[in-house]
C-alpha cells in the first residue's frame, strides 16, 4: 500500500473536508452513482450477500477511494450521524454480520464488486469507463485527485475533527 508523507496526508484530508462541504460535489457524485447504477440494473450481475467484497485480506483485494468520492461518503456518514469506527486490520470496518452498515452510503467500487464470475469483464469496463468520469470531476470541480486505500483513507478521516 502507498503511504502518503504527513504533508501529503494533511493536503488530501483538507481536499476531502474542503469537498465534502459544497453542494456542487454531492450532486456530481450523486449523479455519477445514479448512473452507475442503471448500468448495473441492464446488466444485473447476482450478489450472494456473502461479505467478501469487504473482507480484503482474506479475498486478496483492496479498495481504493478518491478525494470526490470520500467528500460524498464523508458529508453523507455526518448528515446520517454515523461515527467512522476503528480501521480493520482484515476488512472494511463498516462490515457489520457480513452486511454494509453503510450501504446506502458506499463508495464507487462498493457499488460495482459483484461475486458473480460471468460479470468480471463486465465490472472492469464500467470500473474503468466510471474511473475516468471520476477522474475528469476532479478536474472540473477543481478538486485535488488522491487514490487512496480505503482503510487508509478513513484513518486521515479519523484524525479530523468534523
Amino acid at each position: 500500500m502507498f503511504t502518503l508523507t504527513p504533508h501529503q496526508s494533511e493536503e488530501a484530508r483538507r481536499a476531502i473536508l474542503d469537498a465534502s462541504n459544497r453542494p456542487e460535489v454531492h450532486s456530481a457524485i450523486t449523479s455519477l452513482y445514479a448512473d452507475l447504477q442503471r448500468q448495473i440494473d441492464l446488466r444485473r450481475p447476482k450478489c450472494i450477500l456473502s461479505g467478501r467484497c469487504c473482507r480484503f485480506e482474506e479475498f486478496g483485494h483492496r479498495l481504493y477511494v478518491t478525494t470526490l468520492e470520500l467528500a460524498t461518503f464523508l458529508h453523507d456518514l455526518q448528515s446520517s450521524h454515523h461515527p467512522i469506527p476503528p480501521s480493520s486490520a482484515t476488512g472494511c470496518p463498516f462490515q457489520i454480520n457480513n452486511l454494509c452498515s453503510v450501504h446506502q452510503i458506499r463508495p464507487f467500487a462498493c457499488r460495482l464488486f459483484f461475486c458473480d464470475s460471468t460479470s468480471t469483464e463486465w465490472q472492469h469496463e464500467q470500473y474503468q469507463s466510471f474511473h475516468t468520469r471520476l477522474r475528469q470531476l476532479h478536474d472540473s470541480l477543481q478538486v485535488p485527485y488522491y487514490y487512496l486505500e480505503w482503510r487508509q483513507a478513513l484513518s486521515l478521516l479519523l484524525t479530523s475533527e468534523f
